[in-house]
């Protein structure tokens, strides 16, 4: 192997660096206080994310895939309902709709955008079909006016995964608040994420809002009154401090992902390869930079001789994972084609153009000789 640094697909480290004094004097003051749980650094956080996305009220969670389980509940989803979700994207959002007893339905997915195909959701509304999820896949929009006209016409509840996607929007509108729900990680590979896990619901209706407080509160409204069957999640207050260090810089972080995915277009766009769309007006954040190409396997391979990293987003899609009844191939073409064939690059606000060059050369050469 050629002896370069190696290039991580995130680099946590070059991340929090500059942030780590003003993390540990916060931690200091949260244990000068000794309050850990439900307190003034996660209302804080609930407020700011809750604004970003253009709703009135957050509610912190110990997961994104809690908050997507906590959103079910609230809309009191459950056995015999249907969920429409997208087969081409990591297992919690289907698996949240597992974990209420309803039935995931999988749908296939644009094969430009890799975002929920609208015709798709339309075919597979039946009688029992409560609600849709949409993904904003990689950090792209799906068609949020489309989906939400689409729900409209047949009385569905739509539960937004924002898990890769925060700041991200459409138009003057950001993601979270276009359905009735938006469902956030904070996982630490995120746009936004914190030293371990966390997530939060958004919402804009405050009844639904109230629902959520208490379900991951151990259905809990009253100190032990116990109304419903709910959760322990909640977002502990050294995870909200240290989002809350980072919220400010959102906006940057961003930013320095557009422009490592601009760069990755400037070293890469005249190769034999499918880069990454957005439509018109969509604002996308690039929680990932994902390639489509014949040779996957090869170019992986020859990134990892030179210390490169990359990763597969996403191997199997949903409609064939064992724990859904797997369903045929056929039912969804385009997933099962970008299964083959995409291939997601080191994508981080940190990443400087000469390492991106370095992974364009290697690609570069690997295709053509």
């Amino acid at each position: 192997m050629t002896q370069h640094t190696a290039i991580p697909m995130v680099d946590l480290r070059a991340h929090f660096a500059p942030l780590r004094e003003e993390i540990l004097a916060g931690m200091g003051k949260i244990l000068d206080q000794a309050g850990f749980i439900l307190g003034d650094q996660g209302r804080a956080l609930e407020a700011e994310v809750a604004d970003l996305s253009g709703v009135a009220y957050g509610v912190g969670c110990a997961s994104g895939t809690d908050a997507l389980m906590l959103a079910l509940r609230a809309l009191d989803i459950g056995p015999g309902d249907e969920v429409i979700v997208p087969t081409f994207t990591f297992i919690a959002t289907a698996e949240a709709v597992l974990h209420v007893g309803a039935t995931p339905v999988f749908v296939d997915v644009d094969a430009r955008f890799y975002t929920m195909e609208v015709t798709a959701i339309e075919a597979a509304i039946t009688s029992r079909t409560k609600a849709i999820i949409p993904v904003h896949l990689y950090g792209l929009p799906a068609d949020m006016p489309a989906i939400m006209a689409l729900a409209h016409q047949h009385g569905l509840r739509v539960v937004e995964d924002c898990a890769q996607a925060i700041g991200a929007g459409i138009g003057g509108q950001r993601v979270g608040g276009f359905g009735d729900l938006g469902c956030f990680s904070f996982f630490p590979s995120k746009n936004l994420g914190g030293a371990g896990d966390g997530g939060m619901v958004v919402t804009a209706d405050a009844a639904l809002a109230r629902k959520l407080h208490g379900l991951r509160n151990h259905g809990s409204w009253q100190t032990y009154h116990h109304d419903v069957l709910g959760y322990n999640s909640r977002l502990d207050e050294v995870q909200a401090m240290i989002l809350r260090t980072e919220f400010p810089h959102l906006a940057t972080y961003n930013a320095g992902r557009r422009q490592a995915a601009a760069w990755y277009v400037q070293h890469l766009g005249d190769l034999d390869l499918q880069l990454p769309e957005s439509p018109p007006g969509y604002h996308h954040v690039f929680h990932q930079f994902t390639l489509r190409l014949h040779a996957r396997d090869i170019v992986k391979a020859a990134l990892h001789a030179e210390g490169i990293a990359s990763a597969i987003y996403y191997p199997i899609p949903g409609h064939r994972q064992k724990m859904f009844a797997p369903q045929s191939p056929a039912c969804c073409p385009v997933a099962e084609g970008l299964a083959e064939r995409v291939l997601s690059l080191p994508m981080f606000p940190e990443l400087r153009e000469e390492q991106i060059a370095r992974i364009a050369a290697v690609i570069r050469r690997t295709l053509h000789g």
